[in-house]
């Protein structure tokens, strides 16, 4: 950072707050997360309700207070009209004209405390209950969905104009944006605080300059400017000082497409940032996180269950013992390069991995240098939050187009995961490293490279298992036992973990002889096996499964409620599974084309989550089971197996069928060898990767998902025109025949894309290629029989494009299974 640079840096900390934000943070985030669990109060008749209540009700009553104290105590505003006030005062012009217009002053929220509180609550409900008789001060929801109000609304003495019922629905979606662990972190918000100073600071230049410029917020940014606009008079006055105006705060804009209003602001604004604080705007964990998953069930979950101790992992603990991962969000770029060695002509990338591979990330990755390919490329990856980040400059000499010569190392460097998560750090560095030359490489001054990182706190990492059956399945069992004799018994599923170790081995089996009851078919269980010891698991009864000695119960759902789901699994929780991946674990873009009936969601109902939330996926085609939390363990494995076992006709056998443990080690490596190239570089995560990432790079304006696996030279077809991004690597390629906006990704030995729209064309190696896509475009091709052309939302007509493609003979839009992780999409941003 320049000393100009530091100095605008430290102007934008003095900016004046006259109130804590931090903690407003973080009492905004509890009530969102209070709203989302009413989520009636979104649209419908209920919001109009509680629209009606807040101008008929809390206004007035909230003028009574500032103008003579009706309450002793502060007033405890209730949920719906908390709800719709805090929707108003985002608006905060808007707010400030209609509180002068009706009431002559900017009614504030001092001495005003939310509902969540429990404080004083009984004394603002006795004085609204002698102010509005008929009103009651806990919104009825009877009341409000059979009562016609349109009436009463009109009899409304003093009413604002504004729109509220857009208000309410532009708001709804920021929840699911900043619903992340970290963003409640105080190291994490102080640092938000910082920026949202410095985002101020732009603005204020920007008017001291007279230009006119739509500064775009990140998340974090944006969750402290919210938090500043929730008290009226200290923004007004903070603003007032600062700019000599209260600052609007627009969220009519949605529209991310590229050239659009919000586009083109948030790539000013990053532009500006840059320039004038000579730092990264991005920041890991702030970014867009694409459009929040659609809900399992429009119905609340109340449960009436008596809650009980955890007592499974108590007594099968000593079962599946896995440690616990901690996992990071990691943001990459790599900004500057000097002191290169002369009458150099070929072109640079930085390879990136870690010193010490962890189970989350172990492979190289690459990315360009902004200085040198004068393209902006952002990486967003997870790993443990442990060791180090190692960078090699690799340079790539004119002459050296084949993937068979090799490249040539001209210095290493690293940067410590331990430092940047330092109490002391705010997660993010920018400096010069000077790189240790290789052999051969030594000269005067030392070649430097300017690394921008971004990290987010460690959360829990969810738990990969994939499930290998040890020979070929029948096709004789149901979910449901009927009379006769399971013929497969010496059929055993052995459950290994991300390491390649097996765990445990579980049997499904008609039990012994004296367990069959009389006058019932024959029962059937679930058989554990592991090198200690052999225990039931599980055993059909009656209409269900009991599962860990009768701490759950595994049956059909009644479905009454015209939801989806199809089992419960009952216990000290209340999970159902739902066919598909729902949730956390929603498809994006191609990947919808995958055949869903092979994915089953278990999402757990409770008081926090009446909604439902995602805590385990099962692909009964592939073997896998992601878990997030440890007690799901155990009853998500058993589950595997006895849904596994229903569906035998449809699969001829998931995963491999093997039949020794050798045979099971050597699985991940076998996979792996067929994504090597001539010179035994691990250029895509391999087919197994469950316990990898999907890595996203941003090449300027155009975000490409997929893999970093060639450097930008090589030989093939050609790009045609109308490439809006350019084109990648093109090796023993067909080309391109001419994509749009998201241009051509890597083709090697490919036969190239016949022409894209919009989403471009992504990596395609050892491919078919891909014979044109429409808008959505196409994803990954690698080791596949390519794309057989889409239509105008991609691959196959699946909304945004195709996938990822690895190891496949069809032209399916399967893609890789491997660990999903929120996009860094540079060029986008949140509405200001």
């Amino acid at each position: 950072m320049a000393l100009e640079q530091e100095l605008e840096w430290i102007e934008a900390q003095k900016i004046g707050i006259s109130l804590d934000l931090v903690a407003a943070a973080k009492r905004q985030l509890q009530f969102l997360a209070a709203v989302d669990r009413n989520r009636f109060l979104y649209d419908g008749p209920i919001l109009n309700r509680a629209i009606y209540r807040y101008n008929a009700c809390w206004l007035p009553l909230l003028v009574k207070q500032s103008e003579t104290p009706v309450s002793e105590g502060p007033l405890v505003v209730p949920l719906d009209c908390e709800w719709i006030w805090h929707c108003h005062r985002l608006n905060p012009v808007q707010y400030k004209s209609d509180c002068e217009e009706l009431y002559g002053r900017i009614l504030d929220n001092c001495n005003v405390v939310s509902s969540l509180e429990k404080i004083c609550q009984r004394e603002t409900e006795e004085i609204w209950k002698s102010l509005y008789p008929e009103e009651p001060y806990i919104l009825d929801l009877n009341r409000a969905l059979s009562e016609d109000i349109s009436e009463r609304v009109y009899a409304i003495e003093k009413c604002t104009k504004y729109d509220l019922v857009s208000a309410v629905k532009r708001q709804n979606p920021f929840f699911y944006q900043v619903s992340r662990s970290h963003m409640n972190n105080d190291l994490f918000l102080k640092g938000a605080l910082a920026r949202y100073k410095g985002f101020l600071h732009l603005i204020r230049r920007n008017r001291e300059k007279s230009l006119k410029r739509f500064c775009v917020p990140t998340y974090d940014i944006d969750l402290i400017w919210h938090s500043h606009q929730l008290h009226p008079l200290s923004y007004c006055k903070d603003l007032n000082e600062l700019l000599g105006k209260v600052l609007e705060h627009d969220d009519t804009d949605s529209d991310r497409t590229k050239g659009m209003k919000l586009d083109v602001g948030f790539s000013g604004t990053t532009k500006q940032w840059e320039e004038t604080f000579g730092t990264r705007y991005w920041r890991a964990g702030a970014m867009y996180k694409g459009s929040a998953p659609t809900p399992v069930t429009n119905t609340p979950f109340l449960s009436n269950m008596i809650k009980r101790e955890i007592v499974a992992l108590n007594e099968y603990k000593e079962i599946i013992q896995l440690p616990e991962v901690k996992s990071v969000e990691v943001v990459l770029e790599f900004v500057e390069v000097k002191n290169l060695p002369e009458g150099r002509k070929g072109s640079l990338f930085v390879a990136f991995s870690k010193t010490q591979p962890d189970i989350l990330f172990d492979a190289k990755r690459r990315l360009t240098i902004l200085s040198e390919s004068k393209e902006k490329q952002v990486a967003s990856f997870q790993c443990e939050p442990t060791g180090e980040l190692l960078f090699e400059l690799i340079y790539l000499s004119p002459s050296n187009l084949t993937l068979t010569r090799p490249l040539k190392t001209l210095g290493t460097t690293s940067l410590s995961l331990e430092d940047l998560l330092a109490p002391d750090s705010n997660l993010s560095v920018e400096k010069w490293l000077d790189l240790v030359p290789s052999s051969g490489n030594v000269s005067s001054k030392p070649i430097s490279l300017r690394v921008a990182v971004s990290v987010t706190l460690p959360a829990p990492a969810e738990h990969i298992l994939q499930m290998v059956h040890s020979r070929k399945l029948l096709k004789n069992s149901c979910l449901f036992p009927r009379t006769g004799k399971t013929k497969d018994a010496k059929s055993r599923t052995h459950v290994i973990d991300e390491t390649g170790t097996k765990l445990i081995s579980l049997q499904i089996r008609n039990p012994e002889k004296a367990k069959v009851r009389e006058n019932c078919c024959p029962l059937k269980e679930v058989i554990g096996m592991t090198s200690s010891e052999t225990r039931t698991l599980a055993e059909f009864v009656g209409t269900g499964w009991s599962l860990m000695n009768s701490q759950w119960s595994l049956h059909p759902c009644k479905n009454s409620s015209g939801d989806s789901q199809i089992f419960e699994l009952v216990g000290n929780k209340m999970v159902k599974f739902y066919p598909g991946r729902k949730l956390d674990y929603e498809p994006k873009h191609c990947e919808k084309h995958k055949n869903e009936q092979d994915f089953m969601t278990a999402v757990e109902y409770s008081a926090e989550d009446p909604y439902g939330r995602a805590v385990a996926l099962l692909n009964l085609k592939s073997g896998f089971v992601k878990v997030k939390e440890q007690w799901m363990l155990i009853p998500s494995i058993i589950s595997f197996s006895i849904f596994a076992d229903t569906v035998k006709e449809h699969y001829d056998g998931f995963a491999v069928n093997a039949k020794s443990s050798d045979e099971i080690k050597t699985v991940a490596q076998n996979i792996n060898e067929t994504n090597k190239d001539a010179n035994r570089t691990n250029l895509i995560s391999s087919a197994t990767s469950e316990t990898k990432f999907n890595m996203d790079v941003t090449k300027g304006d155009a975000l490409v998902q997929g893999k970093v696996v060639f450097s930008n030279e090589g030989s093939g077809g050609g790009c045609g025109s109308g490439c809006g991004s350019g084109c990648g690597n093109m090796v023993r390629s067909g080309g391109c025949g001419g994509c749009g906006g998201g241009g051509c990704g890597n083709m090697v030995v490919s036969g190239g894309c016949g022409g894209c729209g919009a989403g471009g064309c992504g990596n395609m190696v050892v491919s078919g290629g891909c014979g044109g896509c429409g808008a959505g475009g196409c994803g990954n091709l690698i080791s596949s029989g390519g794309c057989g052309g889409c239509g105008s939302s991609g691959c196959g007509g699946c909304g945004g494009g195709c996938g990822a493609k690895f190891a496949h003979s069809d032209n399916s839009c399967a893609d890789a299974y491997s660990k999903e992780t929120p996009a860094v999409q540079v060029n986008e941003a949140v509405a200001a």
